[in-house]
């Protein structure tokens, strides 16, 4: 196996989805003391990059199931989870910490892979022309690569969420910063993309 193309694949990986060890960082937040938290957040992480791999391998090779001007609306995915969960911490804001891990329930599978589908909707315009040229071999050296630091990037993630001085503060204002976060981030897809010209 060529070292070359599995530094290339590493580096590649990690300029593309630095910002998604945040994300993760509060997605661990929310689902400090459910049971499952770390499951259903590995399970939609690998979910939402699979599905990135997979359009992103098939445009490759030619096929495009995701039109170029269809990523930009994928912004609404995040938008909406964002708004939805600014509604739940508004309306349970006087709460206690008990009483939010009960209505909460942690982030749910399909959410996590959302976000991430949606976070990486423009690293797919960065893979095709990589994954094109690479070709088949290269290809699957690029795909092995990147889903094996999938699970560094949800264990640096869950790391930083469990730090004492991170977790005291992701704690406190965790239920505020992943909806700002996630209107952040739908905010950002829709106007760099010129959704809705915007």
């Amino acid at each position: 196996m060529d070292l070359g193309i599995i530094g290339q694949a590493a580096g590649l990986f990690a300029v593309t989805n630095v910002d998604d060890i945040l994300i993760l960082a509060l997605f661990f937040a929310q689902g400090a003391g459910h049971r499952g938290a770390t499951r259903s957040i590995t399970v939609g992480q690998y979910l939402g990059f699979a599905a990135i791999l997979a359009v992103a391998v098939a445009a490759a090779f030619g096929a495009t199931f995701l039109p170029e001007e269809a990523i930009p609306y994928l912004g609404l995915l995040p938008l909406v989870l964002g708004i939805k969960g600014a509604v739940q911490a508004w309306r349970h804001r006087n709460d206690t910490k008990e009483d939010e891990q009960a209505a909460d329930g942690g982030p749910k599978p399909l959410e996590v892979a959302a976000v991430t589908f949606a976070n990486g909707g423009d690293n797919i315009g960065v893979y095709v022309p990589v994954f094109a040229t690479a070709g088949a071999s290269g290809m699957s050296v690029y795909v092995m690569v990147f889903l094996i630091l999938v699970a560094v990037w949800v264990a640096a993630g869950r790391y930083f969420a469990t730090r004492p001085a991170i977790a005291k503060a992701l704690s406190r204002w965790g239920h505020i910063l992943l909806p700002v976060v996630l209107i952040g981030i739908g905010l950002l897809i829709l106007t760099e993309g010129g959704a809705f010209g915007l």
